[in-house]
């Protein structure tokens, strides 16, 4: 029997209480793929795959849509972290990202049938001042903008004379929108993300206040830690997680299910063959190699980084598009080149190894800007995982009912992450408002 209505295929797979991860491993197929048969882009679907997925369904006896658990994906960028948490069995019901170009790369990516009630609004803070806008939902899921609290738009900031961090209107308010939604809805549990640097920012008076309000204020069992992505991908990535639940869960950064297996190189992420608009022009290169010479000579390590096939990258930025100098691709005695835009997005594990490829409807500039100020998929996947039970344990002392793929402790590992663990887990133990204290006090 084929079934070509995706709502056919999304009811079958609510039955079966399957998130995308376990509907691709029982059907064989990527997550990817999944997510296409539920919105209704692939024509056919295998009956053999219909059969089996109706098998578990009246096995599980699974018959309501509450199954699922509850998301909202503020500052969503392109969606790197709706990917993961769509895969622990959530579902999405409204997202805030004002950049349309970005909207355009996460719409493309994450297609809605007409009846949806998933919500997709620009600026999120209309929606902060009058938070009953915000559906209902049970996780928050935010990656609030980076620049304020990072090293270069500090120094950006310093440079112009421009407040910055919680002075700056524009953006460093944008922490109290997300705290004014969670006050409101009071969800089971948040994860926020940011760059490393928010400990240090204005000598960690910001990152206390932040802990200060989800703690105090707002009453959350918190977990931090810094959380290095090389072990997934090949690129040295540095961000924070922060992780906070309503209630008291057995919640440990600690039980973070790592990677095994050789670790990732760059020729793991390299298209085999690349455009020549990518190989840097003898201007460029000749300016590139000046300037680093010139601060070689003043001490200085500022310059242009070069990478072969068996090394792991630096950090990716959202200026990658200016002159591609912090990650340069050597071609052996070639001028060097940029990597592609696939070749990012591979670098921030939005492509699975023989799945469907991260659809890429915008410009190149505008494609190293959105990976160059995306999250690492599988890093967010592998944090989704230790808080997948803790998720189901709140639901069911609700009495919501819990799908047997949120009730398994067991942590599937997508193949697309597997690396040898290169000390990517820094937790932060100690109380950020003493600390903070303390220092204030010598």
């Amino acid at each position: 029997m084929e079934c070509s209505d995706p709502k056919e295929f999304s009811k079958l797979m609510t039955r079966a209480g399957l998130g995308l991860d376990d509907a691709a491993i029982q059907l064989g197929v990527s997550t990817r793929t999944v997510r296409r048969y539920m919105n209704g882009q692939v024509k056919r679907v295998d009956p053999l795959k219909i059969e089996k997925l109706r098998e578990i369904a009246d096995v599980r006896s699974f018959a309501s849509p509450s199954s699922s658990f509850r998301f909202i994906d503020l500052f969503a960028g392109i969606g790197g972290m709706r990917l993961p948490f769509e895969a622990i069995g959530g579902r999405c019901v409204f997202t805030s990202e004002w950049n349309r170009f970005s909207r355009e790369t996460y719409s493309a990516n994450f297609p809605e049938p007409p009846e949806s009630d998933h919500h997709f609004v620009g600026d999120i803070r209309p929606f902060a001042e009058d938070p009953k806008r915000v559906p209902d939902h049970d996780v928050l899921l935010a990656g609030f903008p980076c620049q304020p609290f990072s090293i270069a738009g500090v120094s950006k900031k310093n440079a112009l004379g421009r407040p910055h961090g919680f002075l700056c209107t524009a953006q460093g308010t944008l922490f109290h929108d997300i705290a004014k939604i969670i006050e409101f809805h009071r969800p089971l549990a948040f994860l926020l993300e940011n760059v490393k640097n928010l400990e240090r920012h204005d000598r960690g008076h910001t990152f206390a206040t932040i802990m200060g309000v989800l703690r105090r204020e707002l009453g959350y069992n918190v977990s931090t830690a810094v959380i290095d992505s090389s072990p997934w991908v090949p690129q040295k990535r540095e961000r924070i997680f922060i992780v906070g639940f309503r209630e008291h869960a057995n919640f440990d950064f600690g039980k973070l299910p790592l990677p095994s297996g050789p670790a990732p190189t760059l020729r793991s992420i390299l298209e085999s063959e690349v455009d020549p608009k990518y190989t840097l022009s003898e201007h460029l290169w000749n300016y590139l190699q000046g300037y680093k010479e010139k601060h070689r000579q003043a001490g200085n390590g500022f310059g242009y980084s070069l990478f072969s096939l068996d090394d792991v990258a630096r950090t990716l930025s959202a200026r990658y598009h200016k002159d591609g100098s912090e990650i340069l691709i050597d071609q052996d005695g070639r001028r060097p080149r940029r990597l592609t835009p696939r070749e990012c997005a591979r670098l921030m594990g939005f492509d699975e190894p023989r799945g469907t490829a991260f659809k890429i409807p915008v410009s190149d500039t505008q494609a190293y800007r959105q990976f160059g100020n995306a999250v690492v998929v599988p890093v967010v996947h592998a944090v989704a995982q230790i808080m997948k039970p803790c998720i189901a344990e709140l639901l069911r002392m609700r009495g919501r009912e819990v799908p047997p793929s949120m009730r398994q402790e067991d942590l599937f590992y997508p193949e697309w992450a597997s690396a040898r663990l290169q000390r990517p887990l820094i937790p932060q133990d100690r109380s950020e408002e003493s600390r903070f204290a303390q220092s204030r006090q010598h």
